[in-house]
């Protein structure tokens, strides 16, 4: 596999791990924080994030589609979260060859969906069910790791 592969699906496993430390526990009330009329509420974050990983796998597989999705309830929105990076995942991790520069994937959806798990991050904070900080670099984040399942932490503070 070549560098580059196994840096995309590194980054996905960082955003499995990152990811769902922001959206694991959240509570209840925590999909429709703040203003729907303004801004887009965590669920809406969510369901983009998926959109954007859905639309990673089509560059990289050459189809070239985009989808803007409507949020689903939280829970179906959390595992499809998962299984978007799982899909792309298992793309990269194939021996298909990638129709779009690794550069592009990074600069475009994977950086895009860091920038979102920021923001469920700090909206966390905001609604008042903060998540622990932590030493990501200490982290055990593993290619391939893209699921629910992830480590504990090894560096909280």
């Amino acid at each position: 596999m070549s560098d580059s592969r196994q840096l995309l699906r590194h980054s996905l496993a960082t955003i499995a791990y990152r990811g769902g430390k922001a959206i694991r526990d959240a509570g209840p009330n925590f999909a429709d924080y703040g203003s729907p009329e303004s801004s887009r509420t965590p669920a809406k974050i969510l369901a983009h994030i998926g959109d954007l990983m859905d639309w990673g796998l089509s560059m990289a597989d050459g189809s070239r589609k985009w989808n803007d999705s409507k949020p689903l309830a939280w829970n179906e929105e959390c595992s499809r979260f998962f299984a978007s990076l799982k899909n792309f995942d298992d793309f990269l991790a194939s021996d298909k060859p990638l129709q779009a520069p690794a550069e592009k994937l990074l600069q475009g959806p994977i950086a895009d969906v860091l920038t979102h798990v920021g923001q469920l991050a700090m909206m966390r904070r905001l609604a008042g069910v903060p998540i622990q900080g932590e030493n990501y670099y200490a982290a055990e984040i593993t290619t391939g790791r893209v699921g629910v399942d992830q480590a504990a932490p090894r560096k909280p503070f």
